[in-house]
């Protein structure tokens, strides 16, 4: 796969759909507490939760450390998988804590501060990886299902190969620019979405012709 063949891809997905507002929060913690909930669920339900925590003021580093797990874990049910998922954001907001929070954290390297990420108990390769590119606004590529589904579909990859092996070939043949990865995935997740009208004009068809 190479830089050309990933630009043509690029420009239909933008030429189809144009420039996406994404990630959608008001503010980088919001984002990171988005990037836990989304897990193995659909945006919608994230939404949903956030609007309780945002309702109970429990949106902020200090009230979910504060909640018990219980009454977080209520406040989120909607993303589904809750009681984890309490469990899952009080350990990235233990871990900012002990970091010294977003502007200290923001100080890290990118290897540095992705490395420290992954060690925290539930934050895999996918939410690291959104939270260091919309979060920390770090030159990181989000594979994610349907970036696989995607590029498999154009045969420029196989569809299984690891997380890291994928993220490594987007970041080495892309130009390294936070704005082109953010516009990029959110893109790609936005074809997911749309439903394929297989007619002349499809813009889902457009995407997925083979290059």
């Amino acid at each position: 796969m190479k830089q050309a063949q990933l630009m043509i891809v690029y420009r239909r997905l933008l030429d189809a759909y144009g420039p996406q507002d994404w990630w959608p929060a008001d503010s980088s913690f919001e984002v990171m507490v988005g990037a836990v909930l989304t897990q193995n669920t659909a945006w919608g339900n994230v939404e949903k939760a956030i609007k309780n925590l945002k309702h109970a003021d429990c949106l902020s580093l200090d009230k979910i450390l504060a909640s018990s797990d219980d009454d977080l874990a209520q406040l989120i049910r909607p993303s589904g998988y809750f009681n984890i998922k309490a469990k899952r954001l009080k350990n990235l907001c233990q871990w900012l804590a002990e970091n010294g929070g977003e502007s200290r954290l923001a100080e890290f390297d990118t290897v540095t501060l992705r490395s420290s990420l992954l060690n925290v108990n539930g934050v895999g390769p996918e939410t690291a990886d959104d939270i260091l590119l919309y979060a920390f606004e770090r030159p990181v590529f989000v594979i994610d299902a349907y970036t696989r589904r995607l590029f498999a579909k154009l045969s420029l990859i196989e569809g299984n190969e690891p997380y890291e092996q994928l993220r490594r070939i987007f970041e080495a043949e892309l130009e390294e620019d936070v704005n082109l990865f953010n516009q990029y995935h959110a893109l790609i997740v936005r074809h997911a979405k749309e439903k394929c009208l297989k007619s002349p004009d499809c813009r889902h068809c457009f995407i997925e012709n083979l290059i």
